[in-house]
C-alpha cells in the first residue's frame, strides 16, 4: 500500500462529523463511575466466597476460587487507588489572583501544551503503531490570558488524555487532535478509533485515565464531553472564558 492510501485510509477512520453520546440519560461523574465499577468485583468476591463456603470442595476447586478471589481484589485495589486520587484532585485548591467563579482562560500555553505531549508520547505511538496528527494554531486565536496556577494540573490532564487516547486506540489508525472554534469558547478536540465496541465494557486502566482526565480538566474550569460514533472515539474540551 502506498504513503498515500494508507494515509487516506487512517484519515477516514476518524470522521469529522460529530458522534453520538455515550449511552443515554445523565451523563456520571468521574467519581460516579468508578464507584459504580468498585461494586461488581465487590459482588463478585462476595459471591465467590459464599460458593466456596456453601459445600466442601476439591483441593483444586479451593485453589481455582482463591485464585479468583486474588483477581478480583487486585481490580478492587486499582478502582480503591483511582477513588482516591479523583478524591484528591477534587481538594486540589485551584483559587489563583483574577479568577472567579472557577472558571479559566487559556492562552497560547494551551496549544503549546498540546504540542509538548504529542512529542512527548511520540514514542508510544510510535510502538503502538498509531500516528499521531495535530491540527491546531500556532497562536490563539483570541486574547486570552493564562492561568499559571492551573498550568499543572491542566498539563497532567492533557497528558493523560492522550496518553489513554494511545492506549485505545487500534494499531495502524490515526490519533487527531483539533482546534475547536473559540467562537464556541474554544477548545480541542481528539478522535482515535478503538480495536472494537467491546473494548468500552470494561473499565481498564487506560479508561481509568480518561476519567482522571476528566477530572483534573473538569477542576480546572474546562468542560468535557466524551462521545462515540461506532468504533470512533471524540473527546471535546470546550474552554470556560
Amino acid at each position: 500500500m502506498s504513503a498515500g492510501a494508507s494515509g487516506t485510509r487512517q484519515r477516514a477512520l476518524v470522521s469529522d462529523e460529530l458522534p453520538r453520546e455515550v449511552g443515554a440519560g445523565p451523563a456520571r461523574t468521574p467519581l460516579a463511575q468508578l464507584l459504580h465499577a468498585l461494586n461488581q468485583p465487590l459482588t463478585g468476591l462476595q459471591c465467590s466466597l459464599e460458593v466456596t463456603l456453601a459445600s466442601p470442595r476439591t483441593n483444586d476447586q479451593y485453589v481455582k476460587n482463591l485464585r479468583d478471589g486474588l483477581a478480583l481484589t487486585e481490580r478492587m485495589r486499582t478502582l480503591v487507588e483511582a477513588v482516591r486520587e479523583m478524591v484528591e484532585i477534587g481538594e486540589t485548591q485551584i483559587a489563583a489572583p483574577g479568577i472567579s467563579d472557577g472558571k479559566i482562560a487559556w492562552g497560547a500555553e494551551l496549544w503549546g501544551l498540546l504540542r509538548e505531549v504529542s512529542e512527548e508520547l511520540k514514542p508510544v505511538a510510535d510502538a503502538e503503531q498509531v500516528n499521531i496528527e495535530v491540527n491546531i494554531p500556532d497562536t490563539f486565536p483570541a486574547a486570552l490570558s493564562a492561568a499559571e496556577a492551573r498550568r499543572s494540573n491542566v498539563a497532567q490532564g492533557i497528558f493523560r488524555l492522550l496518553e489513554s487516547a494511545l492506549a485505545l486506540a487500534s494499531r495502524g489508525t490515526l490519533l487527531r487532535i483539533d482546534a475547536l472554534p473559540a467562537a464556541n469558547d474554544g477548545g480541542f478536540c481528539v478522535q482515535w478509533e478503538t480495536a472494537g465496541e467491546e473494548t468500552r465494557s470494561a473499565l481498564s486502566r487506560p479508561e481509568i485515565g480518561l476519567l482522571m482526565a476528566q477530572a483534573q480538566l473538569e477542576r480546572s474550569g474546562a468542560a468535557w464531553e466524551r462521545q462515540t460514533a461506532g468504533r470512533g472515539e471524540r473527546v471535546s474540551v470546550r474552554l470556560n472564558k
